[in-house]
C-alpha cells in the first residue's frame, strides 16, 4: 500500500494532522509516521498510572481504508495485552471505531480514546471473554493477569531526564570549572610572582641591619628601603639578596685579622729602630 490509495485531499489533511501529533503529542502517546504510506499509522501508548498496564509501553496501529474518513480506521494492538476490549489477535473493540465514528473525528481523538480504554475497560462488549468475565467477577485476579502480561510482553518506557537534575549537574560542573580556574590562577601567580614575598624578607633583613647600629649597615638599610619604596621590590632580579649571617661573620673576621697584622708590622718597625 502507498499514498496513492488515498485521495490527495485526504493525504494533505493527514500530513497536517500527523505533523501536529509529532510536534504536540497527546499525553502518553508517541506517533510513528511512515511518510511513504499514510494508510498505516503506528503509535506507542504508555500504560496509564494506577492501572495494571502501568510501567509498560504498548505498540498499536491504525489502518485507514481507501474511503477514509468516511469509514473508520481499524485498530490493532501489536503488543500482547490482557484486556477485555482487545482480542487475542490485537483487534480493538471501541465504539469510536465502530458505530460512533464521525468523519470529522481526527487521529488525535482516536488515539486518546484507545488510551482511555486502558483506564476504563468495557467488559459488556468484550472481545476477550476471559478478561471480561474476570474483570466483572474478581478484579484482583484480572489485575494480576494484566500486570503479568505487561511485565512479559510490554515494552519498557525510555528514561526521562528531569530538568532539576540537569540543572544541579550543570551547577556542579560550573563550580568545578570555577575551582579549576582559581587553581590555574594560583599556579600562574606561584610561577610568575615567586619573587613577590621577597620584599617582606628584605624588610626583615633591613630591620636587623638597623638594630646593629653600624654606619655602613644603616646605609645599606636605607638603600634597600628606597628600592622597596620605588617599586624595585616587585622584581626578584633587581634586588640582591642579603648575605647570609655566616658570610657576614667571616668577612668581619678577615677585617679584624688585617687590623691586627698592621699593628704587628708597626711594632716590628719600632723594634728595628731601637
Amino acid at each position: 500500500a502507498t499514498n496513492e490509495n488515498l485521495p490527495p485531499n485526504v493525504i494533505k489533511q493527514l500530513a497536517k494532522e500527523l505533523k501536529n501529533l509529532d510536534e504536540t503529542p497527546p499525553e502518553g502517546i508517541k506517533v510513528v509516521v511512515n511518510d511513504d504510506d499514510f494508510s498505516i499509522i503506528y503509535a506507542d501508548i504508555e500504560g496509564p498510572a494506577g492501572t495494571p498496564y502501568e510501567s509498560g509501553v504498548f505498540r498499536m496501529k491504525l489502518i485507514l481504508s481507501h474511503d477514509f474518513p468516511q469509514s473508520p480506521p481499524k485498530g490493532y494492538f501489536l503488543t500482547k495485552i490482557f484486556h477485555p476490549n482487545i482480542a487475542t489477535n490485537g483487534e480493538i473493540c471501541v465504539n469510536t471505531l465502530k458505530k460512533d465514528w464521525n468523519p470529522s473525528l481526527g487521529l488525535r481523538h482516536v488515539l486518546i480514546v484507545v488510551r482511555c480504554l486502558l483506564i476504563e475497560p468495557f467488559p459488556e462488549s468484550a472481545l476477550n471473554e476471559q478478561a471480561g468475565k474476570m474483570l466483572l467477577e474478581n478484579y484482583e485476579e484480572y489485575a494480576r493477569h494484566a500486570r503479568l502480561y505487561t511485565g512479559i510482553h510490554a515494552l519498557k518506557p525510555k528514561p526521562k531526564f528531569k530538568t532539576g537534575a540537569i540543572s544541579e549537574s550543570t551547577t556542579a560542573l560550573n563550580v568545578d570549572q570555577s575551582n579549576t580556574s582559581v587553581l590555574n590562577v594560583d599556579e600562574k601567580n606561584a610561577v610568575s610572582g615567586a619573587a613577590l614575598p621577597l620584599p617582606s624578607t628584605l624588610a626583615a633583613s633591613t630591620t636587623t641591619f638597623t638594630k646593629g647600629g653600624s654606619g655602613p649597615d644603616q646605609q645599606a638599610s636605607a638603600v634597600l628601603n628606597s628600592m622597596i619604596e620605588t617599586g624595585v621590590s616587585g622584581s626578584a632580579a633587581a634586588v640582591p639578596a642579603p648575605a647570609p649571617a655566616a658570610t657576614q661573620k667571616k668577612e668581619g673576621g678577615l677585617v679584624k685579622v688585617q687590623v691586627d697584622k698592621k699593628k704587628m708590622d708597626a711594632r716590628k718597625k719600632s723594634l728595628k729602630r731601637l
